[in-house]
């Protein structure tokens, strides 16, 4: 799977189509046959308050009930920070706390009324694409037997991913029949788990090949893969980046639903470290320029959790790998060195999930775990602390590490590891990227567009020219000493049919006008894209920083 490359040359017509429409009284739209095409993006996601979710527990592992906010430390980056909000939830009730004093810096969190039940929100993620279907329909009707544990204030969303778009299988429901169904829809998705292990298969056949051939095997002072492992350790990457963007946009997708978020991340196998998934040999420490390791592979929808207030539980699809105990339907070729080859990889695998979860306050459902998936969340879920604090926002898109220390000895706690402090560039950005992946939604302005006939620019690549209506009526104008002006950003985003997807400029716009202009009219903008020569879904995005107003619009290009 490559990457989209997307080149972006853009021409703004002021002077044709807007000066003169201005002065002239020229009509309202840029041309009749630009459409305006549907909004296809709902918001950035705005946090001003941080919420922890935390588990405290005994040495024995029990919960501990009737703490006040006095009892714990909160720290930021190491720095003490003030608790502003607090509620105990005990088996899936908020609990009346101590009234703070009059003027006390701690209040209960907003919207829960003590004595009320707590809803959680489940949103399931089906990893098709890593997932073979034995193993996900397994986990998938454990899921259906549970559904009788939501409680009345419940409910669950289902989307699925294939490695290119998002599905939604069913919006929020409550109804455990309407969910049963929705969870038999995604067993009869087809699921391409067999191809990554045909993926690996064709490594290991060459890896063997190169043995009985003579070749030089990598000795354990080497840190390089061969050609073939980089090759296939950089499509590892790539198809991981994929997924989690995915997820992340599935995240933003729900994004506030009420009570406690919780994500059942149902993944069929997403290596932690795609570089010594490759080269599958604990003898070698592998030193790849360009690879990357799961804390950053998988920082997207870290943060993406950690802002939203979701706590990620990782389902192990798989369970206990079948190449591990031999399966020769399923099974790679074990390494003739080490005949450890399942066993390093599944823990490799492993990891990801337990990172996922560690670092937003759940718990990781490995091996037989995985049929019990709804139990153990739901178990996990009723009885914790609500703790909420404000930052010191900046804007920054810096990571800050949060902890929450209980001040009596002999406790546990557990609640997720920090939050981003994430840029309005950054969220405008991953809106984008959500649209890609997951289609449209609400709160949005319709932008106008016209695509131009793709031309072919040379071998597996096209160029394609588009046409933008950009609305002045909804723009922030600013009087200068030559007449009005304003700043833009414009984000365009692609994903072609084999997955590939294009990085996202961030292209600024500026318009200088003479004098506001009349009501309803139009500027056009032409940009050229170079594409890969397959068909496309693009997005494109305008940004006004000043209105936080997004413009936007969704085509489909084909050669």
């Amino acid at each position: 799977m490559k990457r989209t490359t997307l080149m972006l040359c853009g021409t703004l017509m002021l002077t044709a189509a807007l000066a003169a429409g201005a002065q002239e009284g020229a009509g309202s739209q840029p041309a009749a046959e630009v459409p305006v095409a549907p909004p296809v993006f709902g918001e950035t996601v705005e946090v001003r308050v941080v919420n922890l979710e935390v588990v405290v527990t005994d040495r024995d592992g029990l919960p501990i009930t009737g703490l006040q906010a006095g009892d714990f430390r909160l720290t930021v980056d190491g720095d003490e920070v003030p608790i502003r909000y607090f509620t105990e939830v005990r088996g899936g009730d908020a609990v009346e706390v101590e009234a703070p004093e009059a003027g006390a810096a701690v209040a209960a969190v907003p919207d829960l009324v003590p004595g009320s039940p707590v809803g959680t929100s489940y949103l399931v993620f089906v990893d098709d694409f890593f997932s073979i279907g034995r193993d996900r329909d397994q986990v998938l009707r454990g899921i259906v037997k549970e559904l009788a544990r939501l409680g009345p204030e419940d409910r669950m969303a289902v989307v699925a991913f294939d490695g290119n778009r998002l599905e939604l299988i069913s919006s929020w429901s409550q109804s455990a029949r309407e969910l049963e169904r929705a969870l038999h829809r995604a067993e009869s998705r087809p699921a391409l788990g067999l191809q990554r292990r045909a993926d690996k298969r064709n490594l290991a056949s060459d890896q063997r090949l190169r043995r009985e051939l003579g070749s030089p095997s990598p000795g354990g002072l080497d840190g390089q893969l061969d050609v073939t492992q980089r090759w296939y350790a950089d499509l590892l990457q790539t198809q991981i980046k994929n997924a989690v963007s995915a997820a992340a946009a599935a995240l933003r997708g729900f994004a506030n639903p009420p009570g406690r978020k919780v994500m059942l991340l149902l993944s069929g196998g997403w290596p932690y470290d795609p570089a010594e998934f490759a080269a599958n040999d604990y003898t070698r420490l592998i030193v790849e320029p360009g690879l990357k390791r799961g804390d950053v592979l998988l920082a997207p929808l870290v943060d993406t959790a950690n802002q939203l207030g979701y706590t990620i539980y990782g389902v192990d699809v798989p369970g206990l790998e079948n190449e591990v105990f031999g399966d020769a339907e399923f099974a790679d070729a074990p390494d003739l060195v080490t005949g450890t080859s399942g066993f390093l990889r599944e823990s490799n695998s492993q990891w990801s999930l337990e990172f996922l979860s560690q670092e937003t306050g759940g718990r990781a459902m490995l091996n037989s775990r995985r049929l019990e998936v709804l139990q153990r969340a739901a178990a996990d879920t009723r009885s914790y602390y609500w703790i909420g604090f404000v930052p010191d926002w900046q804007g920054d898109d810096a990571r800050h590490a949060v902890e929450v220390e209980p001040l009596r000895k002999g406790l546990k706690v557990r609640s997720r590891a920090g939050y981003l402090d994430s840029s309005r560039t950054r969220e405008v950005s991953m809106a984008v990227e959500s649209v890609l992946l997951f289609g449209s939604g609400p709160n949005v302005q319709p932008l106008p567009i016209r695509v131009d006939e793709p031309k072919r620019k040379s071998v597996g690549v096209m160029s394609v020219g588009l046409e933008l209506g950009i609305p002045l009526d909804g723009l922030t104008l600013v009087p200068t000493a030559n007449g009005v002006s304003t700043d833009l950003e414009l984000r365009v985003a692609a994903l072609d049919e084999r997955g590939g997807r294009s990085e996202i400029p961030v292209v600024p716009i500026r318009l200088d006008l003479p004098s506001p202009p009349p009501s309803g009219k139009y500027v056009a903008y032409r940009t050229t894209l170079e594409l890969r020569r397959v068909r496309n879904q693009v997005v494109v995005a305008l940004y006004d920083p000043v209105s936080g107003v997004i413009y936007s619009a969704s085509v489909e290009i084909e050669p």
